[in-house]
């Protein structure tokens, strides 16, 4: 294999992409592990064995020191404190807004950035928003992320790292505690998940084991603009919660505000809705509509919407418009808000106003962005080199 081939392999390895230092364990599945035991000359059977034991340190007692693993013979926790660490990717920004909401910067690699928000008394306690890409592809034009072209998608252990970051913060060890603090997991965060669905599906995978992190899965929901062929899929793979990003009930509109809708249109959008897996009133699809001054906000739109979800086991969540630099949008008055809501109350859909969060460290919905750019092949090798020249 030629230096350039190997280059390009590492650095789709994420948390692992380090050129000299050791990978990380921190964040994979079970399957992972496994094959990183197998690695180490494990036979099969043994290998999967020590990954469920490595997978209940890690995600759920939430060690970063291989010597605290009691169960595992000091000679194995020898050769994988020599070969691997359980570091999470690093925190590159921590703030805290006047709210209580949290939101963390963290570099999976050099160049590639992105941003998580805890937000408190969401759910049954707190929920983090994750992201699943670095950029986005979709070009929602009242989303900041938007504006952030794609880097590159996130692999399942960097999206697991971000809920581990936030039960650091929040000190959620062990999984079993009781009163914890985050209890809900959003894919509400940079990127379109649906685009990125295998590395979605086998993080979920990770963040439900109810031997590691333990989030069931009724409590994780996944936010799509429209991606309508993968929706059924989702469902199937998942059995998260799904949540539609709308914002808009004709297709004109749509069009403009959410490009993607110019492929999958509003009827192919609800087919796919109507496909989904168990829908019924305790597994409701979430609609988000951000609330657009003149734009979206209508009494004439309240009752399109209301038509459009007919059929549909459905809440509609409200979404006062978050301002960022450039914006071309307002946020809605407050009292048009409360009466599309009642209108939408009276159809018999739950239809809360979301509070803004976060607003003060631009971490509320919409507001996320990364100073990340995409990179060519030849920009990151000659960076990887003068890495490596350096250590």
């Amino acid at each position: 294999m030629c230096t350039a081939m190997k280059y390009d392999l590492d650095l789709s390895r994420g948390v692992n992409a380090s050129v000299s230092s050791p990978a990380s364990l921190a964040g994979l599945s079970v399957p992972a592990l496994k094959a990183e035991m197998e690695t180490l000359g494990l036979d099969p059977k043994k290998a999967g064995m020590r990954a469920k034991q490595l997978r209940r340190w890690i995600h759920h007692f939430g060690v970063q020191d291989f010597a605290g693993m009691t169960d595992i013979a000091k000679e194995l926790r020898a050769d994988l404190a020599e070969k691997y660490v359980l570091t999470r990717p690093e925190i590159t920004e921590h703030k805290i807004s006047v709210d209580g909401t949290q939101k963390w910067l963290t570099r999976f690699q050099p160049g590639v950035e992105g941003e998580s928000v805890y937000i408190p008394d969401v759910g049954k306690s707190g929920a983090l928003c994750v992201s699943s890409q670095v950029g986005c592809t979709l070009n929602c034009t009242f989303c900041h992320t938007g504006t952030q072209k794609l880097v590159r998608n996130l692999t399942a252990q960097e999206i697991v790292a971000q809920v581990l970051i936030a039960r650091d913060q929040l000190e959620e060890w062990p999984s079993s505690m009781e009163n914890r603090k985050l209890t809900n997991i959003v894919f509400m965060g940079m990127g379109e998940p649906l685009y990125n669905l295998d590395n979605v599906a086998e993080a979920i995978d990770t963040i439900s084991d109810g031997d590691g992190i333990a989030l069931g899965r009724r409590r994780i929901t996944v936010s799509t603009a429209g991606v309508a062929p993968k929706i059924p899929e989702l469902g199937e793979r998942t059995g998260a919660m799904l949540a539609i990003s709308l914002h808009a009930v004709r297709d004109d509109l749509r069009n403009e505000i959410v490009p993607i809708n110019r492929k999958y249109d509003l009827q192919t959008l609800f087919e796919a809705i109507r496909a989904y897996p168990d829908l019924g009133n305790s597994k409701r699809v979430t609609f988000e509509y951000v609330m657009l001054k003149g734009v979206n906000d209508s009494m004439a739109e309240a009752r399109d919407l209301v038509k459009l979800l007919r059929g549909v086991p459905a809440k509609i969540n409200l979404i006062p418009f978050n301002p960022w630099p450039g914006s071309p949008y307002e946020c809605s008055d407050w009292e048009t808000i409360e009466n599309f809501a009642e209108i939408v109350n009276r159809a018999g859909y739950a239809s809360p106003i979301r509070t803004p969060r976060g607003r003060d460290i631009f971490a509320a919905c919409g507001q996320l962005r990364s100073e990340s750019v995409k990179k060519s092949a030849a920009e990151k090798r000659r960076e990887a080199l003068e890495q490596q020249a350096g250590a």
